[in-house]
């Protein structure tokens, strides 16, 4: 027989399944539905933006540069799938995995300008990198934004009732 912790946890990891997989659909209000998918396309579009850019720098040269080549490609490839699967399903891990992407995108430029990161250092002088990081930041927030308000509706005491 089981015990009421182990029921407790199997119910919760059903509920955090729930609402990562909880989308614009599940949400009471038009208003917040708008919200929500307004906030997803622009966030998604942002992350449109910032792969053509690290597309563009990779194929201006920064291909030729150990480690950061690789990583370059896979951004930009990776960043536009994201933003194609956000636009498409808008699920609240899509679009926290948009929004981490991201974030941890202006994160390296960041590392990369002011430490080094993979034995190169960047400047924030060069072509692009002030705009990738306007670009990454507003996406990340907007991204984040969408995630929360499906999050919150879902989980606040103004969720819809439970059907019978």
């Amino acid at each position: 027989m089981m015990n009421r912790t182990v029921l407790a946890s199997a119910d919760g990891g059903r509920r955090r399944t729930t609402v990562l997989l909880a989308g614009p659909a599940a949400l009471r209000w038009p208003a917040a539905r708008w919200a929500v998918t307004v906030l997803a396309v622009a966030g998604a579009a942002m992350l449109v933006w910032s792969g053509v850019i690290h597309l563009m720098l990779w194929d201006d040269g920064y291909r030729d540069i150990s480690v950061i080549g690789p990583l370059f490609l896979v951004q930009g490839a990776g960043s536009i799938l994201i933003a194609v699967a956000v636009v498409v399903f808008r699920r609240v891990l899509l679009l926290a995995a948009g929004a981490v992407t991201l974030a941890a995108t202006a994160a390296g430029l960041l590392l990369s300008a002011h430490i080094g990161l993979f034995g190169y250092r960047e400047s924030l002088a060069v072509p692009y990198a002030n705009l990738s990081l306007v670009v990454e930041a507003a996406g990340a927030g907007m991204l984040a934004a969408a995630a929360l308000v499906i999050v919150a509706a879902r989980s606040g005491p103004w969720r819809p009732a439970a059907r019978i």
